[in-house]
């Protein structure tokens, strides 16, 4: 995948990632940085499990971006001390 190609799908995935876990949001930037890295742990959990992680632009890849996306906020809604899930 391109870089172009990534930073689409981790924009989508964080916005989609963010709007499960507290509805409103990180910002542009920080659902960007947060869905890329959702992709890449994404793409690790499912590869872990023996499934296929990202591949490309589709919709497979998406919603493995968009559960490690979920992953990685929660994980730093717990660091910051936010509330998730509300």
């Amino acid at each position: 995948m391109s870089i172009i190609s990534w930073i689409l799908l981790g924009l989508i995935a964080g916005f989609i990632g963010s709007k499960v876990v507290n509805k409103s949001g990180e910002g542009f930037i920080m659902d960007l940085v947060l869905g890329i890295v959702g992709a890449i742990v994404g793409g690790l959990i499912f590869s872990m499990f023996g499934a296929t992680g990202v591949t490309g632009f589709n919709l497979w890849s998406l919603i493995v971006a968009v559960i490690g996306s979920i992953v990685v906020l929660v994980a730093y809604h717990a660091l910051t001390g936010r509330r998730t899930l509300s």
